[in-house]
């Protein structure tokens, strides 16, 4: 069986996320106390009590799933997971690339969530409320969605933010750029083609100031050769080298998620199991759809760590 540990991204934030192993594992509440202290805030309380729409702020939630993820990591290795003897590769979603570093050793958990709190304070700045927005189109593939992205700009940015899964392609740029893809996108046959509720443009260039930003963060933060390979959302390939994964994550803001591509890359290379750490199950469902055949196991409750080590000693 060889493994790959993913890490969930933003919109698997959920109120309460964390509580329960926060209560159950002392490992885990000194990572939410460690995060608290890194941003002089009481993240976890408003993880753990809300409000939701707090919660669900760029700066606040990419941290906050960062904890998650970290605080069931810290209870797995606590349990005797050794990462670099169990697992081959790891992976993040987006912003989950700085989960799946901290939890491979590239970066400590208060350098992670300081970079996570720059960069989710610099992709809200980066537009102007109103003037960027994201869809989700459902039923093209990835080819025919960049098609549909580039049709649909006119002069204004229009990308193609995530390639999550078959039939599952995110486009984000200017509002009405965006709007313009929705409608090409189902007169070309999109099962549904709808815009999303999201606070920024992520993953397209208009995201540069925050690509900027994170330049100049990422040159002071302390990175190091992670345990395991990192397979790097814009590359879908792994990297190990710490100044190629400080320009990956630049690049990442305003390049493509090839979430597709990079789970594609690990079935290729041997990878039948899928461990999701963190909050929710968004990525073991987009696994279904990339490659049926793959087991895909969320952790973050104290009954999935259980679980987990039964498919490990199995």
């Amino acid at each position: 069986m060889t493994i790959a540990f993913i890490f969930p991204g933003q919109g698997s934030q959920a109120v309460s996320m964390g509580k329960e192993l926060a209560d159950t594992f002392a490992e885990a509440k000194a990572v939410f106390d460690e995060v608290d202290e890194a941003l002089g805030q009481k993240l976890s309380t408003l993880m753990w009590e809300g409000p939701e729409n707090e919660l669900t702020l760029t700066a606040n939630a990419q941290p906050a799933l960062m904890a998650v993820s970290l605080a069931t990591m810290r209870v797995l290795e606590a349990r005797g997971l050794d990462l670099a003897a169990s697992v081959s590769y790891v992976a993040g979603h987006s912003l989950g690339e700085y989960s799946a570093l901290a939890a491979a050793g590239s970066l400590d958990v208060s350098t992670a969530a300081r970079l996570l709190r720059i960069r989710g304070d610099a992709m809200q700045n980066a537009v102007p409320v109103g003037q960027g927005g994201m869809a989700a189109l459902l039923g093209l593939d990835f080819e025919d969605a960049r098609k549909v992205a580039e049709e649909a700009a006119q002069g204004e940015v229009c990308q193609a933010a995530n390639d999550n899964a078959p039939g599952q392609v995110v486009v984000s740029g200017h509002m009405a750029a965006v709007e313009r893809a929705v409608e090409i996108a189902k007169a070309r046959g999109a099962k549904r083609a709808m815009m999303l509720s999201v606070s920024a443009p992520f993953h397209c260039a208009l995201m540069a100031p925050a690509a900027d930003a994170m330049a100049e963060a990422l040159a002071g933060a302390d990175i190091i050769a992670p345990k395991v390979p990192l397979v790097a959302n814009v590359l879908a390939a792994p990297i190990t080298d710490p100044a190629e994964i400080r320009n990956r994550l630049v690049e990442q803001v305003t390049g493509t998620v090839r979430w597709r591509e990079s789970m594609g890359w690990l079935t290729a290379n041997g990878v039948t199991t899928f461990v999701e750490v963190g909050s929710g199950k968004v990525l073991s469902g987009m696994m279904k759809r990339i490659e049926r055949s793959a087991t895909a196991q969320p952790v973050n409750a104290p009954a999935d760590i259980d679980a987990l080590f039964e498919l490990l000693n199995a």
